[in-house]
């Protein structure tokens, strides 16, 4: 947890503007893991250095934007990007192949569980601007939803943690698998109104 220790200490000396940058460098496909970012944000509210409320909607704000800026690249520059050193080296030739075959096959449902699989949502983001398949607005709102579920939930993780590292390091483990059943949760209750609304509207006719 070194890492967690730094971020924590650079956000305690530069509060809200750092953990936003870095949220823009995470979204940017830098090596630098979101989920602990997001703790990293949380605990410095647990110590007194920020609002923790205040915290939660910075760091949402920051997610969105990185986001919508790969989104926005990938639908203005489409395939260029690829020939650009750091995107190549995020996503060469082969895995954009694979990508754009992965967003044909699972379309929106890819687009709100990249949330969930650290390592690939900057090249799914790309790739839903590029195919020029998904409007900026569908892809925020797939994208905000699956925020709602993620970035509350490790800001929060690290407040409550603030002062207990090893309850912390504990459930930084469990995280990822405990965001996949809130993320499945979400899911079924989307699928379950969708479906009585269909049902509603069968029945109105």
């Amino acid at each position: 947890m070194d890492l967690l220790e730094r971020l924590i200490a650079v956000f305690a000396e530069n509060g809200y503007v750092a953990v936003f940058i870095a949220l823009l460098l995470c979204g940017a496909g830098l090596p630098l893991p979101e989920d602990i970012t997001l703790v990293a944000g949380g605990v410095i509210a647990g110590l007194g250095y920020a609002n923790v409320h205040a915290m939660a909607a910075v760091t949402m704000v920051g997610v969105l934007v990185g986001d919508a800026g790969m989104f926005l690249l990938g639908h203005h520059y489409g395939e260029h990007m690829l020939q650009w050193r750091p995107i190549a080296w995020l996503m060469p030739p082969r895995r954009y192949a694979k990508m754009q075959e992965k967003f044909a096959r699972y379309g929106n449902r890819l687009m709100f569980f990249a949330r969930f699989l650290p390592g690939m949502r900057t090249a799914v983001y790309i790739t839903a601007g590029a195919t020029h398949r998904v409007t900026f607005m569908r892809f925020l709102l797939l994208d905000g939803l699956a925020a709602l579920i993620s970035v509350p939930f490790w800001v929060y993780l690290g407040y409550f943690g603030a002062n207990r590292h090893e309850w912390l390091v504990m459930w930084i483990r469990r995280g990822q698998s405990s965001l996949w059943v809130l993320g499945g949760l979400a899911a079924l209750v989307v699928l379950i109104l969708w479906w009585r609304h269909s049902k509603r509207k069968q029945l109105a006719r």
